[in-house]
């Protein structure tokens, strides 16, 4: 069995925002769970899953920020927004994009299987999420409450020009690795071309 396999990517039914991350991880808060859970095996679990230069760190960028939050990645170049990580060699994330597709990979901490939604109001989202520990035992939802203690997330807003229908998804089983493609609609693509043959 090849260790690289697709993963179906969901579509929020009738592109409506589904009712998960419900509640905002505050800076204090990741703290203090992080120091409260400093012992065991759910404590090297939940630092190796929000590890900084982890795809899931709130301090991924350089300063907190809620993973839950839709995060425009495309608009910044990767080699500055994670400059200091990759300094210091902390970061597994990259990003690009090409005329063609928008293209994310990042290591999965502990080789964690991920599941990949696009929704929102405009279907312009992609949410990566997780578990790290089995889900709360009587059985809610348990992205609707303090997510972190037993899941990850990672909420990426998508381009304009993406094509939001196309996304696909794999997981690296050997590397633990997960990239998402995501195709630019037909109509950017042909004016991205026409652009480039105007200036040549």
């Amino acid at each position: 069995m090849p260790p690289r396999r697709a993963i179906d990517v969901r579509q929020a039914a009738d592109g409506a925002a589904q009712p998960m991350w419900r509640m905002s991880l505050l800076e204090n808060t990741f703290n203090s769970f992080l120091q409260s859970s400093a012992v065991g095996d759910d404590a090297a679990a939940a630092r190796a899953v929000f590890v900084e230069g982890s795809l899931f760190s709130p301090f991924l960028f350089g300063k907190f920020f809620d993973p839950a939050d839709a995060f425009p990645l495309w608009e910044f170049e990767t080699e500055v927004l994670l400059a200091a990580l990759r300094r210091g060699a902390r970061t597994t994330v990259d990003w690009a994009e090409t005329d063609s597709e928008y293209y994310l990979r990042a290591d999965i901490p502990g080789g964690r299987k991920c599941d990949v939604e696009v929704s929102g109001d405009t279907m312009r989202v992609v949410d990566i999420s997780g578990l790290w520990r089995a889900p709360p035992a009587d059985c809610l939802d348990w992205r609707a409450g303090r997510w972190w203690e037993h899941g990850f997330v990672r909420r990426v807003e998508l381009p304009d020009d993406a094509d939001w229908r196309k996304v696909e998804a794999y997981f690296d089983d050997g590397e633990g690795s997960l990239e998402i493609k995501v195709p630019k609609n037909g109509d950017a693509r042909q004016a991205a071309a026409a652009a480039a043959a105007a200036t040549a």
